[in-house]
């Protein structure tokens, strides 16, 4: 199958005008030694996707398409590509491009490279064209941002895998989560919905922790032993200094007493933030973490090695993403991202029929 000289997909032109998609053509970055052309299948919906294009997360480079859960067919390979093969079903996350030769890269930690650059409205090296995204006909990836799906997995089920589900996955495997340990969810929405079956599924006691009481069928359903709810007096005690870490996956930090969600923890218990909330965040005091010298950090995404385990964790355990699929096109995008800011999904779109608007 040819590959276009150049590539169609749904932009917005600027904050103002963000629920106004336009399909248009757009110019790829020049096809190098290492990259694959990937011909979108389907594209899961992320809130990044939304603070960017609504001006939340600061100027943009418009025009823009977005989307950074991407799955599709890889159509052509560079001269020097040896992890992908034409006809292979692949995925493409949120990050496309880091050195490969710093230390970070090097120790598989490639995401916090600091020449990494996002799938969507980064500027390529020597060329000021910029990344677009999955809510397009193609896209044009290095080979190491490109990954496998197994066959097992669905590609809806795949898709938001590849931002939400990593998001989640990294931490957990990062700071100790499987057997013998009991493990904290904060927050069921689209990344913590994930932080509850991949805790579950590496084998770890886990626990849904939300305002109330009202997902916490949902939460049972995907593997939580059970539901802590924030809002009912004394809500922390049961618990306290039993947890060996928390994942903190909370879209609002309104009324977060963070001192409350520390006591959880055990002696050197970890609390790991991976939501990025909007606001002026919270207040961090050192006696908060004193009683049980508890750890507070963060996690950016994850590494390749992280996201084929992953992916294949997930095809192994049978483990489904809870998506809602979307068919793509201009008015159902701006719906499903004005319902993605209202909170009214369970709990991931993906957006399909690609075919329908661009063509076999």
């Amino acid at each position: 199958m040819a590959v276009p000289d150049k590539f169609t997909g749904f932009q917005v032109n600027s904050a103002e005008t963000w629920q106004e998609f336009h399909k248009n053509e757009f110019q790829p970055k020049p096809f190098g030694d290492y990259d694959v052309d990937i011909k979108i299948e389907c594209c899961g919906v992320c809130a990044s996707d939304l603070h960017t294009i609504n001006g939340e997360w600061g100027p943009q480079n418009y025009p823009l398409a977005v989307g950074h859960e991407i799955v599709g067919t890889a159509l052509r390979v560079g001269p020097k590509v040896t992890l992908i093969k034409p006809g292979q079903r692949v995925g493409v996350g949120a990050q496309s491009y880091s050195c490969l030769d710093c230390r970070q890269c090097k120790n598989e930690n490639e995401t916090y490279c600091t020449k990494q650059l996002d799938t969507y409205g980064a500027k390529w090296p020597d060329t000021g064209i910029v990344s677009q995204g999955g809510y397009s006909s193609h896209v044009r990836t290095h080979e190491h941002w490109v990954f496998p799906i197994p066959d097992g997995l669905p590609s809806t089920a795949a898709a938001p895998m590849l931002c939400a589900g990593l998001t989640s996955y990294s931490p957990l495997v990062r700071n100790g989560c499987g057997p013998g340990k009991k493990v904290g969810v904060v927050g069921i929405g689209g990344l913590g919905h994930f932080g509850i079956l991949f805790a579950k599924a590496l084998g770890a006691e886990t626990w849904a922790i939300s305002r109330s009481r009202a997902k916490e069928e949902d939460a049972k359903k995907m593997g939580a032993t059970g539901l802590i709810a924030t809002n009912e007096k004394g809500w922390n005690e049961p618990h306290r200094m039993t947890f060996d870490l928390i994942i903190n996956t909370a879209n609002s930090f309104d009324g977060f007493q963070l001192a409350e969600y520390l006591s959880l923890l055990d002696v050197h218990g970890k609390w790991v933030s991976v939501g990025l909330p909007g606001g002026d965040g919270i207040t961090i005091k050192n006696q908060d973490f004193l009683p049980n010298g508890c750890f507070i950090g963060s996690s950016h995404l994850g590494s390749r090695r992280e996201m084929l385990e992953m992916l294949q964790l997930a095809a192994d355990k049978g483990i489904k993403t809870w998506v809602e699929e979307v068919p793509l096109s201009a008015e159902n995008l701006k719906t499903a991202l004005n319902r993605l800011g209202h909170h009214d999904i369970r709990y991931r779109f993906c957006l399909t029929n690609y075919d329908d608007v661009f063509g076999k």
